[in-house]
């Protein structure tokens, strides 16, 4: 049964207007527009990432050799540093580690590998400012989440020294679209329609075949990655990405912890400040954050 907190944000999501075939910039404006206002004690400062835009987001108790690069999700086609600044700012208090957020080309302007291209960028950096990789994590949300993935596999293959830890929340790994969660989720997700979807896919992926493995990592090779905690909803219909990109990466040997978090939807992170289960997963984050680049 839903908690009422969680009623709140259902009423909230079923009030916000939604057209999955609305143009791509009235979708950008319309994700922009409710972005939750950073608490005054979190420092955030614009930089300048290996040519890509971000900024360091750091809560007052942040460790300033400890650090995680978010990268933001929004199907690839929106969302930005400005929409998720809050709740990477709590994720900063919470793993007690600057963040650095990035604002990747986002599609159809710059499709596939942009994404990829700019999340290795801004990590390689990282590592030329210094930052080790074992106090280093990756972590981000949706489309951010598959994109952690991806780059993982990328810089896996490209003899870089991969970050201590990774948190994917509801990755969108496979955007083939074969999950059957697509399907037995679909009246119970609020926020996530397979309409939706499948133009972002497109969008991002171009001319390129959507099981390329750096577009849809559950098709990738996964051994070598970091520990991993993979959070996810069980009122998703990108549940299934989740749990078979666990499988998958479980078998390949990687140190995989799936948590899938009862009557939670995409992303519940992002309400933290009303929904106690998002403040809750956070912590967990930080937990395990914190847990892995001692």
């Amino acid at each position: 049964m839903a908690s009422q907190q969680l009623a709140k944000v259902l009423e909230i999501l079923a009030a916000q207007p939604s057209n999955p075939n609305a143009p791509i910039e009235k979708m950008r404006a319309g994700m922009e527009k409710v972005a939750e206002r950073v608490g005054p004690e979190i420092s955030c400062t614009p930089v300048d990432a290996g040519g890509v835009p971000g900024e360091w987001i750091v809560a007052p108790n942040a460790a300033s050799d400890r650090a995680i690069l978010y990268l933001h999700g929004g199907g690839y086609v929106m969302g930005s540093v400005n929409t998720h600044r809050a709740m990477i700012g709590r994720i900063s208090r919470a793993a007690q580690a600057r963040v650095l957020a990035i604002n990747y080309r986002l599609a159809p302007e710059h499709p596939f590998p942009a994404a990829v291209e700019d999340a290795t960028a801004a990590y390689r950096w990282m590592l030329a400012q210094g930052c080790r990789a074992e106090r280093l994590a990756i972590s981000g949300d949706s489309a951010g989440g598959g994109l952690v993935f991806a780059a993982l596999v990328a810089l896996r293959d490209s003899k870089t020294p991969l970050p201590a830890a990774a948190v994917p929340i509801s990755p969108w790994t496979d955007l083939a679209a074969t999950g059957a969660s697509l399907v037995t989720r679909a009246n119970a997700d609020p926020m996530v329609g397979r309409e939706g979807l499948v133009p972002m896919a497109r969008h991002y992926a171009g001319s390129n075949d959507p099981r390329n493995p750096l577009i849809s990592p559950l098709y990738a090779d996964l051994r070598g990655l970091p520990p991993t905690l993979i959070h996810v909803g069980d009122a998703e219909i990108l549940l299934d990405d989740s749990t078979r990109i666990a499988d998958r990466a479980k078998a390949a040997g990687v140190d995989v912890t799936l948590e899938v978090w009862p009557e939670m939807i995409h992303v519940w992170h992002v309400f933290a400040k009303i929904l106690p289960e998002g403040q809750q997963a956070i912590d967990r984050i930080g937990e395990f954050v914190i847990a892995h680049t001692k």
